[in-house]
């Protein structure tokens, strides 16, 4: 009888169907996170091809990724110097017909104007390595691509909305406000400087139409 007091019975051994249900689910979840990340990232590179189609239909293939190639140093202008202040940028997003933009961080007014700006300058740059490639080799479709780009970027440099110009005076204005009147003047500086300079390489780059 002592040995029976002392009996504990064996219970059945219980199933722990939530901690299966993690098992089982986890790995789905993580592998749905996965997919989706790098379906994000094949947009975004895919939009690039995308936008060269989208050209290539109504300029010809070459124009059509002189333009794209030339909207993407334009926005890696941007990124480089979102870049270099920490601001941490998104790859380019290609939208055809409209453009490209890279997202990222909000950084202060300074920095806001740099980053701006370094958009039309970059891609000032590129148009400007168009139109000497164009009038070392006689090259009307190199020209054409330079007058394309110097275009661009002076039309960017529109001081209203969501253009780059309308970043730096909304920018250097509340620098003005703000007690750096020494850096809104630069970017004024830089502004100005920067559109004169492309107004001049649209003149330099002109191609009369009977010869495109």
């Amino acid at each position: 009888m002592s040995d029976l007091g002392n009996y504990n019975p064996i219970e059945p051994r219980r199933t722990d169907w939530r901690a299966g249900v993690k098992r089982l689910t986890g790995p789905l979840i993580a592998g749905a996170i996965a997919l989706a990340k790098f379906s994000f990232i094949l947009i975004k590179a895919g939009s690039i091809f995308i936008a060269v189609g989208a050209y290539a239909l109504i300029w010809g293939w070459k124009f059509g990724v002189g333009i794209v190639v030339l909207i993407l140093l334009h926005e890696t202008g941007h990124y480089l110097e979102a870049k270099r202040e920490g601001l941490h940028p998104k790859l380019p997003v290609f939208v055809p017909f409209l453009g490209a933009y890279v997202a990222y961080t909000r950084g202060n007014p300074w920095q806001t104007v740099r980053v701006a700006i370094a958009g039309p300058i970059f891609g000032g740059l590129a148009a400007l390595v168009c139109y000497l490639i164009g009038r070392a080799q006689g090259s009307d479709l190199m020209l054409a691509l330079a007058y394309f780009g110097f275009f661009l970027n002076l039309f960017n440099l529109v001081p209203v909305g969501i253009f780059d110009g309308g970043a730096v005076w909304r920018s250097a204005r509340w620098l003005r406000l703000g007690g750096g009147g020494a850096k809104a003047t630069i970017a004024y500086a830089l502004y100005f400087g920067t559109a004169l300079a492309l107004v001049v390489g649209m003149i330099a780059a002109h191609v009369p139409q009977h010869r495109l």
